[in-house]
């Protein structure tokens, strides 16, 4: 059985790689957190809604 291992550092990438990987996680997150909480499907709404809630988030 053979086993390989991947090892990256974080220090191994450039600043910029850091910096859109980055921008592209906020992306990502701040488009789940207003696509879901404006969602028309109440189901979707409120899950979001509950979600905040369990999180601690302040949504009203």
């Amino acid at each position: 059985m053979t086993t390989t291992t991947v090892s990256s550092s974080l220090s191994s990438l450039s600043l910029s790689q850091r910096l859109m990987a980055g921008l592209l996680a906020l992306f990502l997150g701040t488009t789940l957190l207003v696509g879901t909480g404006f969602a028309g499907d109440y189901r979707l709404h409120n899950g979001a809604h509950d979600t905040r809630h369990a999180m601690g988030f302040p949504c009203h």
